[in-house]
């Protein structure tokens, strides 16, 4: 653990000026193929909204470098403040515009409120990183503050009363989940990383509670009121024990039996009758009938029991490996951590091609499963939370230098999110045709395909570096010849995908997102799936 609190070795800073730069000019390139494709006020403030972010981000770099940030962030990453403040807003701008495509002027409005939110909130980091600089960088405040007057000016006057209280609503809960979760959670992310993750929870909690009260019966899918219910109790879930075990010691046999006790608790006394007021309907009865709904489902279900019974064994034979292994300090080599990318892809696109709601759901199902192991292993649970810390720790590499593991998690985030963002009603009357209809498969195409092949041939066979990274020329450039080829396979298998003449967008789209994975050092799992799915929805 000292190693990973150590500061940065010299010349660290020169070598990640060059990849900085690098992805900043992916980022930036990304921005403007948005703005082309948008080309309103909105878009304008994106564009304001990354210039801004590019002179913080090298403010907060020099920060992490010195050690002098209010919280302890990953250190073998730059901030990527650029990269994650650029998500959200334009997330938003391609939703609004596939939305108003659509007719559909709700969600229209609802993109706009989305970009405004992830404005705010980059704004917000972007003031906290400034506020805490010695000396107080003048020419950076500067640039700041102009592009923060003109966003603030344009979208205020753009959104309504109630959706400015809603950005401010998000903002505040924003304020509240940095200060307690990264207090608790020391190392676990990157400013950019925690903007991203931290702004996308409270996005979804302000919007469960904004439902809560607003409910009306028979309006709303519950399938999306399950998503929202799901990941806001487990991100409770964990505050809550979090904050009680800072009293006591979680590895007793007391304190597991009370947190089992607990977790039914919250689960069966809180989880369960708030989302039983949003669907006006038993949860349990509704998810038994939605899952076992049609017979393709009950083979789906019985397919995914069988990989996940397969991802299991990989585990139990990769640890007995290293129990027969001399070294103690044994690792899954590459090709077998990436076992669990071909797991995810065999998993996913089944899922996509014959039944969309059925992975919604069970996707959501995966993701509370996954967090609440996690909740184990962190806390020690009896019986199960050593046998979770030696059974994964086989699998960290050095994003998991914080308490918790969560690559597994973003994995799921990654793959899921492309099937979880796009509002359905904005995919009807063929607003999803052209390069579009690959909107689904983003995740698929970027992380399940794409960093899996740069990853095996990367540090196999690779020998040309790109400048200032460990990542391969020929890494890249496999990882876009297999998407290429993993968009023809989809086009023989997936009837419902009509490309439309769109191939070169998408090869640039691919090429950008390749160039992306090359040279982030933030958690590409993550990251890479919402660029591909916002250049796609372009």
């Amino acid at each position: 653990m000292t190693r990973e609190c150590a500061p940065p070795a010299q010349g660290t800073g020169a070598l990640l000026s060059g990849s900085v730069l690098a992805e900043a000019a992916v980022v930036f390139a990304v921005v403007l193929s948005i703005h082309a494709s948008v080309l309103d006020r909105y878009s304008w403030c994106a564009v304001a909204l990354a210039v801004q972010a590019f002179y913080v981000q090298y403010k907060w770099d020099r920060l992490l470098q010195q050690g002098s940030a209010v919280f302890q962030f990953r250190m073998s990453a730059n901030s990527g403040l650029l990269p994650a403040s650029m998500v959200m807003p334009l997330l938003g701008l391609v939703m609004k515009e596939r939305c108003q495509a659509a007719g559909n002027p709700y969600f229209e409005r609802f993109g706009i409120v989305v970009a405004t939110t992830g404005m705010a909130v980059a704004l917000f980091s972007s003031v906290l990183a400034l506020g805490i600089t010695r000396p107080v960088p003048t020419n950076t405040c500067v640039i700041l503050g102009l592009a923060g007057g003109v966003i603030i000016y344009i979208m205020k006057h753009s959104l309504s009363v109630g959706e400015v209280i809603e950005v401010l609503e998000v903002l505040l809960i924003f304020v509240y989940l940095n200060m307690i979760l990264l207090y608790l959670l020391p190392r676990c992310f990157t400013p950019g990383e925690a903007l991203l993750v931290l702004g996308g929870i409270s996005f979804l909690l302000n919007q469960l509670i904004k439902r809560s009260l607003t409910v009306v019966e028979g309006q709303g899918d519950p399938v999306d009121f399950f998503l929202l219910v799901v990941v806001v109790g487990m991100v409770l879930m964990g505050i809550f024990f979090s904050t009680l075990f800072v009293f006591m010691d979680s590895g007793t046999w007391a304190s597991s039996i009370f947190f089992h006790l607990m977790t039914g608790v919250l689960g069966l006394g809180v989880v369960l009758p708030w989302l039983h007021r949003l669907i006006r309907r038993n949860p349990l009865l509704w998810l038994l009938q939605f899952l076992f709904q049609t017979e393709t489902r009950i083979y789906l279900l019985a397919y995914w029991s069988l990989l996940a019974t397969f991802a299991c064994l990989v585990v139990l034979y990769q640890n007995a490996k290293r129990s027969s292994s001399e070294s103690k300090k044994h690792q899954a080599p590459t090709i077998a951590r990436k076992y669990f990318h071909f797991i995810v892809v065999a998993t996913y696109v089944p899922g996509i091609i014959f039944d969309r709601p059925l992975l919604y759901v069970a996707a959501t199902l995966c993701l509370a499963v996954f967090i609440l192991l996690e909740y184990v292993r962190y806390f020690r649970i009896k019986p199960l939370g050593h046998t979770l810390r030696s059974l994964l720790s086989l699998f960290l590499d050095e994003r998991d230098s914080g308490p918790l593991i969560l690559t597994h998690i973003y994995l799921l985030l990654g793959m899921s999110l492309p099937i979880w963002l796009v509002p359905r009603p904005c995919t009807q009357k063929g607003s999803l045709g052209g390069a579009r209809a690959l909107v689904p498969y983003a995740g698929v195409l970027a992380v399940g395909v794409g960093d899996t092949m740069a990853s095996i041939f990367g540090s196999t066979m690779g020998e040309i570096h790109w400048p200032g990274t460990k990542k391969t020329f020929e890494g890249t450039m496999t990882s876009i010849f297999a998407q290429i080829i993993s968009v023809a396979l989809i086009l023989i298998f997936d009837s419902g995908v009509d490309l439309n003449d769109s191939y070169a967008w998408i090869l640039g789209s691919i090429s950008m997102v390749s160039l992306l994975e090359a040279y982030t050092t933030q958690i590409d799992n993550l990251l890479l799936p919402l660029y591909l799915l916002i250049l796609l929805m372009a």
